[in-house]
């Protein structure tokens, strides 16, 4: 029984952008968001981090607030309906390095997981279109009419998919020393951690310096960056500018 598991991170890690930042658009080309909204509460932020002076963490925590605030209320089957949208429009919008790991993972009977901070009806339809085995995102919350609460389970923070990672350890006995994690940002370090085959893809700034931290960790970790048509392979102690 082949016990070796590759855990992915999607935004960043697989997926070029943000899946819930696709959706937002989405949503709003659909009226279900009104389009002032963007143009009141996100836009400034985003234009702060398109010119490089805000930081990208902002631009999506901005936007994940009213992201969550402007879904309460609507049907959770007309969501699925547009997030369906983004999948066959976006899908394709991936590393190149990451979509080659994941066929190579699937060619070794390899476990491939998809942990990740989108909602889960965006994660399992990448899921389904990369082949993963299992998946988790962040779980919205509907009420009795299917209808979303505004409430969320949220699995973006590194203890979060910490948890969830016990829980398929456990259920396909997975050989860590083996196995591989993907990931992008400190959200992503307990699940890299853990593994013997680490990989950081294009990380930031704060998850580089958070890597060098964990001797254990700096040691053993692969950091790719991938930029136009070249990925690089570069060592834990690069040099940050």
């Amino acid at each position: 029984m082949n016990n070796i598991a590759a855990f992915f991170d999607i935004d960043g890690t697989l997926f070029r952008n943000s899946l819930m930042i696709e959706h937002f658009k989405k949503l709003i080309k659909y009226e279900v968001i009104d389009p002032s909204i963007w143009y009141n509460k996100i836009k400034p932020v985003f234009e702060e981090w398109d010119k490089r002076y805000g930081d990208f963490d902002d631009y999506l925590e901005a936007l994940g607030r009213v992201y969550i605030d402007e879904l309460k209320g609507v049907n959770k089957s007309y969501i699925e309906f547009i997030a369906s949208q983004v999948i066959n429009i976006n899908g394709d919008m991936v590393y190149r390095y990451s979509r080659d790991r994941i066929e190579w993972h699937k060619s070794q009977k390899h476990k491939v997981f998809f942990i990740s901070g989108s909602p889960d009806f965006l994660v399992s339809k990448m899921a389904e279109k990369y082949g993963a085995t299992e998946y988790r995102g962040t779980t919205y919350l509907v009420d009795e009419n299917n209808n979303f609460t505004g409430k969320i389970k949220k699995m973006w923070n590194s203890d979060n998919k910490q948890k969830t990672l016990a829980k398929f350890l456990d259920k396909y006995n997975v050989d860590l020393k083996k196995s591989y994690a993907y990931g992008d940002t400190t959200g992503d370090l307990s699940m890299l951690q853990i593994v013997g085959n680490p990989v950081a893809i294009n990380p930031n700034r704060k998850f580089l310096l958070d890597i060098r931290k964990d001797e254990n960790l700096c040691n053993k970790i692969t950091i790719i960056i991938e930029r136009k048509d070249v990925i690089y392979k570069l060592k834990s102690d690069v040099e940050i500018l």
